[in-house]
């Protein structure tokens, strides 16, 4: 069964389209606002979501670019707006649709449907979620293995699982505490500052001049944000 992120605010048109995808078989997951729906598209694992371009807390549009950065998945993305300049931005952030309301809720399963069949063709069946891409940095998780710039590029388990953890997280502050927590545990014998060491050593990986970083980016006095 399908796994589809359905992100609308309007609350009657989201559980009526939810029901319509439900009697075609798929298991569909509900969002009512940007910045959650963001976090859910991320850390989740989805086989395609339907995004409104107009919500609270962020819009769709900036949803659309940072799932786009790190995911290889449809993104169908609903607007009453009929403006050509706002389906061309879509597009352009990598959208594979662009639905206007009102529509019928047997177009948006027509469309689903297709899209999926389209990407089930593309990748050969494989499942693409385990593969990250940000600033030619791909990362395999299922292999473990980080090629820069088409380079294939060693890093040690805690270096391998910090770049992970940054890169499901873009343009999010992460503190040396989270990330502490996150990929040490509580329980490690290791210091907090062992985070400054890691993040130094992924810069000297990474960055053209990790003296002045553009992607590993410090926040003083807040911690570190992966940029896209």
């Amino acid at each position: 069964m399908k796994k589809i992120l359905l992100i609308e605010d309007e609350i009657s048109i989201a559980e009526l389209q939810k029901d319509y995808l439900e009697i075609n078989d798929f298991d569909v997951h509900m969002e009512h606002k940007g910045d959650t729906g963001l976090e859910r598209a991320i850390q989740e694992n989805y086989d395609l979501i339907i995004l409104d371009i107009m919500l609270p807390g962020m819009s769709g549009f900036e949803i659309c670019k940072q799932i786009r950065a790190v995911k290889d998945i449809p993104i169908l993305l609903v607007s009453a707006k009929k403006e050509d300049i706002d389906k061309i931005r879509g597009l352009g952030l990598g959208a594979d649709d662009y639905i206007t309301k009102p529509f019928s809720p047997s177009e948006l399963v027509a469309r689903v449907k297709a899209h999926l069949a389209r990407y089930d063709r593309l990748s050969g069946n494989n499942i693409k979620t385990n593969t990250l891409f940000i600033h030619g940095i791909s990362v395999d998780k299922s292999s473990r293995k980080v090629n820069i710039n088409g380079k294939e590029t060693p890093f040690t388990t805690k270096e391998f699982d910090l770049l992970v953890f940054l890169m499901m997280h873009p343009n999010q502050v992460l503190s040396k505490e989270q990330l502490f927590e996150r990929i040490w545990g509580l329980d490690s014998a290791a210091d907090v500052s062992t985070v400054t060491v890691h993040i130094r050593k992924l810069r000297e990986k990474m960055e053209r001049d990790p003296a002045e970083p553009k992607i590993l980016e410090t926040v003083w006095g807040a911690g570190y944000r992966f940029n896209v």
